[in-house]
């Protein structure tokens, strides 16, 4: 498959849909795709590493990559920084490997101006009552910020429309199974793979329409 281009997967949700465990379980059962490492201004959460769950950046430095267009897309959100490197990105999709961008809902549709043919998948929690209790559990944040994100949730929810597919991740294994679903039905979608089927349907001695 390196021949032909790879797949960009974008999952979009809300702080506390459950869709940074969702990729983590698609990535664990699934080699042929991979996680587009965000930059951000934050400061790490508990248990995550530089490089690995975010590449950690000063204000200074994280301006200095979107003045200078490197970055696929950007935004601010809760006071900090997001952003995506435009560079990585494009290596991987030419060499054909899949990738998947974890993103909020502002990204979107910047990465969906660049990347037209883009598989974007929205995680839904239940409610934002469960919402609220998901956050509370999670205990990463003060009371104060988990309050001004459940706020920013129904703005954020009312962007799942502009998605593909939606998903409403109330029992995990088969929000699981669903998000599995996707990624296989992308990867056999004619459109995608125009180049692979013209080349196939030329070896029969077909042309592709």
């Amino acid at each position: 498959m390196k021949n032909f281009p790879g797949n960009v997967f974008m999952v979009v949700a809300p702080s506390g849909a459950g869709k940074s465990s969702l990729i983590s379980a698609l990535l664990k059962e699934d080699s042929n795709i991979g996680l587009s490492i965000s930059c951000t201004t934050r400061a790490p959460r508990p248990g995550e590493q530089d490089n690995v769950h975010y590449k950690f950046l000063s204000v200074e430095e994280f301006e200095t990559l979107r003045d200078n267009n490197e970055l696929l897309e950007w935004a601010k959100v809760h006071d900090n920084y997001y952003g995506t490197p435009k560079a990585y990105v494009q290596e991987r999709i030419d060499k054909g490997q899949d990738i998947l961008l974890e993103i909020d809902w502002q990204g979107a549709a910047q990465v969906r101006e660049q990347f037209p043919q883009v598989i974007d998948i929205f995680i839904l929690p239940p409610s934002i009552e469960i919402l609220n209790e998901r956050l509370n559990k999670r205990g990463q944040d003060s009371q104060a910020v988990i309050e001004r994100r459940v706020l920013a949730a129904s703005k954020e929810i009312a962007q799942a429309d502009k998605c593909e597919y939606v998903i409403i991740n109330d029992d995990f294994s088969v929000a699981l199974q669903q998000l599995q679903q996707i990624v296989t039905v992308a990867r056999l979608r004619f459109a995608s793979q125009a180049k692979k089927h013209s080349e196939l349907f030329q070896s029969y001695g077909i042309l592709a329409q």
